[in-house]
């Protein structure tokens, strides 16, 4: 199989960083699967290629506070984080099998030494090891073949200065430099953190200047 070639980079090549929470809100969401797929397979009609990162979303923190509830403070924050990084991998095979007739048939596990076949459409990755999220595998995945950006999608639409959940005056934020958004959600990665783009990846993203779009994955409009 053959791998990128990590010198160059191609125009007609994207890396996405699906959030699990639009993959299973809390049952498979086939309408937004479904919407996704044609949009998708219409972009590779086009020439365009197709890097995607499956996150856990809510099902990661279902299994991450009933492990806490049973054992307490006695849970590791790295079994914490393999209980995501194994629901990122439940989500990745369920999106390889969506995109059955187009993807590599083996999923990315490992941003830096997985093969990756070139003439693939699409490659579906999960997630990696303790320490972060599935955005700082797919930011890895832009470092390695030279991608200028990571289009991440989610369920909120950008990002504002405080959870627009829990406070109906947050403020809408739509350019900001990493420098700023770090300094805004700090640099520790918390098992189950719930916010726009992990820190660990907006690290990486700074010194590889990478940027991130922030965008709601349900607006396939949008998206296009």
């Amino acid at each position: 199989m053959p791998s990128f070639p990590v010198h160059q980079a191609s125009p007609k090549r994207i890396v996405i960083s699906l959030g699990g929470s639009l993959i299973i809100p809390d049952r498979i969401n086939d309408k937004f699967l479904k919407e996704f797929r044609a949009f998708v397979s219409e972009q590779v009609d086009k020439g365009w290629q197709f890097v995607i990162t499956t996150g856990g979303g809510n099902i990661t923190r279902v299994y991450q506070e009933g492990a806490k509830r049973i054992l307490g403070d006695e849970v590791s924050k790295d079994d914490l984080d393999w209980l995501g990084i194994h629901t990122t991998r439940v989500n990745a095979h369920l999106m390889r099998t969506v995109f059955y007739d187009l993807a590599q048939p083996v999923i990315v596990m490992n941003p830096e030494e997985s093969e990756m076949d070139e003439d693939s459409p699409v490659i579906i990755a999960g997630g990696w090891k303790p320490g972060w999220s599935t955005d700082y595998v797919a930011s890895k995945l832009a470092e390695r073949i030279k991608a200028p950006f990571v289009v991440n999608i989610t369920n909120v639409s950008q990002v504002y200065d405080a959870d627009p959940k829990k406070n109906p005056d947050a403020k809408p934020i739509e350019i900001m430099s990493w420098k700023d958004y770090r300094e805004m959600i700090g640099d520790e990665w918390t098992p189950g953190m719930n916010i726009p783009f992990d820190p660990i990846a907006a690290k990486l993203c700074q010194e590889n200047d990478i940027t991130a779009l922030i965008m709601n994955g349900t607006d396939i409009d949008n998206l296009r």
